[in-house]
């Protein structure tokens, strides 16, 4: 009987010891606000569609944390320590994700692959940004919640100028990061070349000292020779 029970019993109904599963509108609700967790639980149903993670202390998010959950919706990962976030961080999730909060961590960066291939409303305010050419683009081309738009501010920015000021400003002022970056490019290839350059050239001119030396030497070595002439008489 004991047997039986187990088999009739879906294993993606289970949850996690620190949070508490409930109905929302007929879908499952996982809730694990301010319950002291340092990492993102493993055990999370398999057919959660509201996932609340907010208030803990999580400080990273790895690659596919959660890709079990296709049903997940709604994702709250506020209010954490979060400084890291993997390229692959919600991979298997991103077709049906519709918001994910990420407010209030401690997030400088973060690679514009992990968010550029949601359709969920993002919400990334109050953190403490490095302004970027990948924050850049992230605000360029991922659905921002428009509510949060101006809390995304400059905490550290190639220019001191531009440091406090929300982003949406600094870029409407004709700020463009990612050309920085393209012309600091472009002038590292430059310095490559020239050096490439500079060390064929010293490679050339010894060749040929050393050509010149040696042709020299064979030139004295010859005219050191006694004649022909002179072995004949």
């Amino acid at each position: 009987a004991l047997f039986c029970l187990l088999l009739c019993v879906p294993w993606g109904s289970s949850c996690p010891p620190s949070c508490q599963c409930t109905e929302r509108a007929g879908a499952k609700a996982v809730l694990c606000s301010s319950r002291h967790l340092e990492e993102i639980p493993k055990d999370i149903p398999k057919d959660a569609v509201f996932l609340k993670l907010d208030a803990n202390s999580i400080t990273r998010i790895p690659s596919n944390a959660f890709r079990h959950l296709s049903h997940l919706e709604e994702l709250d990962l506020s209010r954490n320590a979060i400084e890291k976030i993997d390229r692959a961080a919600f991979k298997g999730v991103a077709a049906g994700l519709r918001t994910l909060d990420l407010s209030s961590n401690r997030i400088r960066s973060i690679p514009k692959e992990a968010l550029l291939a949601l359709n969920a409303k993002l919400r990334l305010a109050n953190n403490p940004w490095h302004c970027e050419c990948a924050l850049q683009e992230v605000l360029w081309e991922a659905r921002l919640d428009p509510d949060s738009v101006q809390d995304i501010t400059c905490h550290t920015a190639p220019r001191e100028e531009y440091v406090g000021k929300p982003l949406l400003q600094v870029l409407d002022a004709g700020v463009n990061f990612c050309s920085v970056r393209h012309r600091t490019t472009d002038v590292a290839m430059f310095i490559a070349m020239f050096g490439w350059f500079a060390m064929v050239i010293v490679y050339v001119i010894c060749y040929v000292r050393h050509n010149r030396e040696d042709t020299c030497r064979h030139v004295e070595y010859l005219k050191s020779l006694p004649s022909t002439q002179g072995r004949a008489e």
